[in-house]
């Protein structure tokens, strides 16, 4: 699992589809931090969600799943709309911010962390979820009034992303090479052992059982690229690049990061989709 906001739409959206129990969500949840913190953005959205504002309370994930339960509309187990899993993840970037309301709180919240949940029906009102690191064991969560689009922007299908991820494992490691090939600060060691570090942590974060296998390798082929690229990226050349090879080094990498935005979009999507029961 790549980042808490998708660790908690495809647990929470197990725990509504009836097929994890509360305790599989926090335990999963419980890998990026022991202590998580619940507090609104404004005094609005305090009093509506009954949250702790302008100090947060340590209310845990169990705080966070009762709101998403009021919010999607859904009990446990219960049925849901068609196409309406009343659970999206975010994963906005500069350039990149479809889905987002602009100039909203939330949408400049969610920018700087570079991921975000949206609960709620398309079209009405609902919460955007923004997490934050506060410590070495604490995560804040930070709830936000939004109003939830009426359709989601996807760049990918499931079957284009996993094409698209081929071909970025391709890219990434030639991005690799071309930027082991530069004289570094300091020796990082064997690229490939870091690769193997980077998603050994990655793996930490499981998926619920019922993930449906193709959004798995999906998902996986992710984790991949993201981690050749972090090892790429990790090496700091001794002598300070010319405007011209910035230039090229950004045009090479950044566009498999938004391949690795999108895939994980579409496969954390289309596990929310299959896992949940329909009306």
């Amino acid at each position: 699992m790549s980042s808490p906001s998708a660790s908690l739409a495809v647990w929470a959206s197990s725990w509504l589809a009836g097929v994890s129990a509360p305790d599989d969500v926090i335990d999963a949840m419980a890998e990026w931090a022991p202590m998580h913190l619940v507090v609104a953005a404004d005094e609005a959205t305090a009093a509506s969600a009954s949250l702790a504002w302008p100090s947060p309370r340590a209310d845990g994930i169990a705080a966070l799943l009762t709101l998403v339960r009021a919010t999607s509309g859904r009990a446990p187990g219960g049925a849901r709309q068609p196409g309406n899993p009343g659970i999206e993840l975010l994963l906005p970037s500069p350039g990149s911010a479809q889905n987002l309301t602009p100039g909203t709180a939330f949408s400049r919240a969610a920018l700087v962390t570079g991921q975000a949940v949206l609960v709620g029906a398309p079209g009405a009102d609902g919460i955007g979820l923004v997490p934050t690191v506060e410590g070495p064991d604490v995560m804040r969560w930070t709830v936000h009034t939004v109003r939830v689009p009426d359709h989601f922007v996807r760049d990918f299908s499931l079957g284009e992303a996993e094409y698209a991820m081929r071909d970025a494992v391709r890219g990434a490691a030639e991005a690799l090479g071309t930027m082991s090939a530069l004289p570094t600060r300091t020796p990082n060691g064997d690229p490939r052992t870091r690769i193997a570090a980077e998603l050994e942590s990655l793996a930490r974060h499981r998926y619920p059982i019922e993930t449906p296998e193709r959004a798995l390798r999906v998902l996986e082929s992710a984790d991949r690229v993201s981690a050749i690229l972090s090892v790429a990226q990790h090496d700091s050349p001794t002598e300070a690049p010319t405007a011209a090879a910035e230039v090229a080094r950004e045009n090479l990498i950044r566009p498999l990061w938004s391949a690795v935005r999108a895939a994980r979009l579409s496969a954390v999507a289309r596990s929310i989709e299959e896992g949940a029961p329909r009306a």
